[in-house]
């Protein structure tokens, strides 16, 4: 074989290694839409909870509003609703869909709330993305760090809807919410009704939020 041929051949087989070197660093530090709209919200919750007034009772109030407005942003409440009734939720009316929407999305928002208000106020450490095969579907994996100490595992399950990445459900410490509640209320999911329902998730909120001293 000739000096050229041999250079072609090596130019040939070594390029593509080369060029995958230069490009998969780039590939594996691109940030998602999923977890560019997941950062941009995680970042406004956890400056509201580090701000000296959050502790205080006396000027809580506004910063509390703060998050729960970008909880309600990030989170496709409805969407967390129909996961957790499953097949049931058609039979559900859309008045009830609503009421259960709501009172889920007060129940949720406590629960979520309850688990970060022991932030540490160290970065969020944001340890992994998997995505579906069609690309319609994104669990955005995190670590954050307690008071204590402890790492605490958050991973937020996110789909696309209305032009943006919304989350559909929350595991922490790798207990997904929406099984866990489908779970407490499958008494009810199998033999009561729409309206027993509703009442048990208001209850459960209210439960929470005392627990929580809110």
């Amino acid at each position: 074989m000739c000096i050229h041929s041999l250079q072609r051949n090596i130019t040939r087989f070594f390029l593509p290694v080369l060029l995958l070197a230069v490009v998969l660093p780039v590939a594996a530090w691109a940030v998602s839409p999923a977890r560019q709209a997941l950062e941009t919200s995680i970042s406004r919750i956890l400056a509201s909870i580090k701000n000296p007034d959050y502790v205080n009772p006396a000027t809580r109030g506004p910063l509390r509003q703060q998050i729960e407005d970008e909880v309600l942003h990030i989170f496709d409440f409805k969407e967390f609703s129909s996961r957790t009734v499953g097949p049931r939720w058609r039979s559900f009316s859309p008045v009830q869909q609503q009421q259960f929407s709501d009172a889920f999305a007060e129940l949720l928002m406590n629960t979520y709330l309850s688990k970060i208000d022991g932030y540490n106020g160290e970065q969020v450490e944001y340890t992994g993305e998997v995505l579906s095969p069609k690309g319609d579907r994104a669990e955005v994996r995190t670590l954050i760090t307690m008071k204590d100490s402890k790492k605490v595992p958050v991973a937020y399950r996110m789909l696309p809807k209305n032009g943006t990445w919304l989350v559909y459900d929350v595991l922490i410490e790798n207990i997904s919410l929406v099984k866990n509640y489908r779970t407490q209320f499958q008494d009810i999911l199998n033999n009561g009704s729409p309206d027993q329902l509703i009442a048990r998730v208001k209850g459960k909120a209210q439960e929470v939020r005392q627990n929580n001293g809110q």
